[in-house]
């Protein structure tokens, strides 16, 4: 018999949320993450909780585990991992949550939430990346760089009357009454890299076992912040990182603590829907408009550059949408992109309860500007609407399944005296041309999103204007 190795089931056998090459990592050489997923990944497979398993990951290269694993996923705020963790946990108490953190992320912004969530002890999982640097975001100075480490934001190297000293998360971790189980390990040869395997397994074994909260501090190689080859960062970690954090366990009672026994609960999702005095079965819409049903319970993302209120569109058509009744939701998406992309949001509209607020497949797209049209227009959903400025835009769209509304939304502004109000000819126009709001809702909901009633006019004038347009298409 042949033993064969391979890729553990627990990753992707080709990362199609990746762009790019979509059969490789976005890691840099001689970064430490790759190491550390095939590690947590291998012990998924073996110990067969993939399928039950959760990965928070928050803001730095640690959000883009979210291409590789073949499990649950959570991207969340920066520093607030642990808290979300908590949150799941705690909610389905059989699952396994794994709390992924690099030291800009957990050790900044988020020390607090690492602190609770250690303090009170929860059944959660930490892997803790410390390379010493925030390397996703230009190699700033974090809490863990070393005295002396020279980064972008301590081009003199860091001074401890100026920045103070590193932070030793495993060390303040490990004097809480709570946590079982504080090791520190690092990436660097196969010894080392065997005693971070035994650590990865000994971190999930304790959650399978319910005995409480298990962190494992990993240090970790940034080459490209660190402005060294794989190799020399490598002996940096060994021959200096360590001497500031020393490797071992810092914390381990497992062997202690019996552990915890977890029961099955019941969710009453109906009796809290009645305490809380949401409908569940009967239709609460007021609007006595009957839109054609292509057009109901519609899942919209608006689009443009910041400045042409966007956001406020979005929550001009989320607020009048409840006002009739409608189960609405609204939300702002951020992609983990480079700043300088697309200011956007989803909204939902529905006679149901919304399930997310996250619209993948759009049934109706608004884009403002041109950048916005290429990069939503592809996954509007067939027979879906398109709706777009025509002033801004000097393409038509290159879908031929859909509806498409162009509207010179920008010039219409325009003659109204002030271009700003853009947005709002262009909710007149998506009401006109789909009935899903009357224009006396959308008005009496207006003070409720416009915080200058001095401006509610204009803006009711910019909507009748998006109205007479849709009007007037069948005369021109």
């Amino acid at each position: 018999m042949s033993k064969v190795y391979k890729k553990a089931a627990s990753f992707y056998e080709n990362y199609d949320r990746k762009a790019g090459h979509q059969d490789v990592t976005h890691y840099c050489p001689g970064c430490g993450h790759g190491v550390l997923h095939k590690l947590i990944a291998e012990a998924l497979d073996d110990f067969d909780i993939a399928g039950r398993t959760t990965l928070i990951s928050p803001v730095g290269c640690s959000v883009f585990a979210y291409y590789y694993f073949k499990a649950g996923n959570i991207q969340c705020a920066h520093g607030r991992a642990p808290a979300v963790a908590t949150g799941i946990k705690r909610v389905n108490p059989h699952s396994i949550v794994i709390s992924y953190q690099g030291d800009g992320d957990l050790a900044a912004i988020g020390g607090n939430n690492i602190l609770q969530a250690a303090n009170r002890g929860e059944n959660i999982t930490v892997f803790f990346v410390n390379n010493a640097i925030y390397g996703m975001t230009g190699g700033q100075m974090a809490p863990t760089t070393l005295v002396g480490q020279k980064t972008t934001t301590t081009p003199r190297g860091r001074s401890i009357n100026n920045e103070g000293y590193p932070m030793r998360v495993s060390e303040l971790i490990s004097t809480l009454e709570a946590p079982v189980y504080v090791e520190r390990v690092m990436l660097t040869g196969a010894k080392s890299t065997n005693m971070v395997r035994r650590a990865v397994r000994k971190g999930l074994k304790n959650q399978m076992e319910n005995k409480g909260f298990s962190l494992i501090e990993v240090l970790s190689a940034c080459p490209s912040g660190w402005k060294m080859t794989p190799v020399q960062s490598h002996e940096w970690i060994e021959e200096t990182m360590t001497k500031i954090f020393p490797l071992g366990i810092y914390k381990d009672e497992t062997k202690d603590i019996e552990p915890t026994i977890v029961e099955p609960h019941q969710f009453d999702a109906e009796d809290v829907y009645t305490k809380l005095s949401i409908p569940t079965e009967e239709d609460s819409v007021k609007e006595t408009l009957e839109p054609e049903e292509k057009y109901r319970n519609p899942r919209l993302v608006t689009a443009g550059f910041g400045g042409q209120g966007i956001l406020m569109l979005g929550v001009g058509i989320a607020q009048a949408g409840m006002q009739a009744g409608y189960n609405v939701s609204w939300i702002p998406s951020y992609g983990p992109e480079m700043r300088g992309g697309t200011a956007n949001c989803h909204v939902n509209l529905s006679t149901k309860r919304v399930g997310s607020p996250l619209v993948s497949t759009p049934s109706v797209l608004i884009a403002m500007n041109l950048p916005s049209l290429d990069k939503f227009e592809p996954l509007v959903a067939e027979q879906g609407l398109i709706i777009y400025d025509s002033s801004l835009i000097d393409r038509d769209s290159k879908r031929d399944d859909v509806e498409v509304l162009a509207i010179p939304a920008t010039q219409i502004a325009d003659d109204l005296g002030n271009t700003r109000v853009a947005n709002m000819v262009i909710l007149g126009a998506y009401l006109e041309y789909t009935k899903i709001l009357s224009k006396e809702t959308v008005f009496k909901a207006l003070p409720n999103f416009i915080k200058r009633k001095n401006l509610i006019p204009l803006n009711e004038k910019a909507i009748e204007k998006g109205i007479e347009f849709v009007q007037n298409l069948g005369t021109v």
